[in-house]
């Protein structure tokens, strides 16, 4: 993979601009915060983002895949006062699951996710070489 920096912008924290791959093409579906059950075991927003990695990393393994091979991936938070509030705790957890590595990133705010008690849902593009 090749990280997309153009000559003097400033480097963005904890995502990519761009990312240049070339390989075998993982979708993974919105991944929210419950396990492989369908249970939720908490309210918190860092929580559920920590569960939503881990879920997606589980994926991505099925695919013979791992972390550095995320492409980009998207979030979907129902509230983005609650997302920035969590930034410090999301980032420990992302550091812990996905590691040192930084994708192309995009986050929105929705109206509302499919699954009522969802706070944040994350799907990601891997590729592997």
């Amino acid at each position: 993979m090749e990280i997309l920096q153009p000559p003097g912008w400033a480097r963005p924290r904890g995502y990519s601009n761009g990312v240049a791959a070339s390989g075998r093409l993982v979708f993974v579906s919105g991944m929210i915060g419950w396990d492989g059950d369908g249970v939720f075991h908490t309210d918190d927003f860092a929580g559920q983002v920590r569960q939503a990695l881990l879920n997606i990393v589980a994926v991505l393994k099925e695919a013979g895949a791992g972390p550095e091979h995320i492409a980009r991936m998207t979030w979907y938070v129902v509230d983005k006062d609650e997302y920035q509030a969590a930034y410090k705790d999301i980032g420990v957890a992302y550091r812990a699951i996905i590691g040192a590595h930084y994708p192309a990133m995009t986050a929105v705010q929705v109206a509302a996710l499919v699954e009522p008690r969802a706070k944040v849902e994350i799907e990601v593009t891997a590729v592997i070489s």
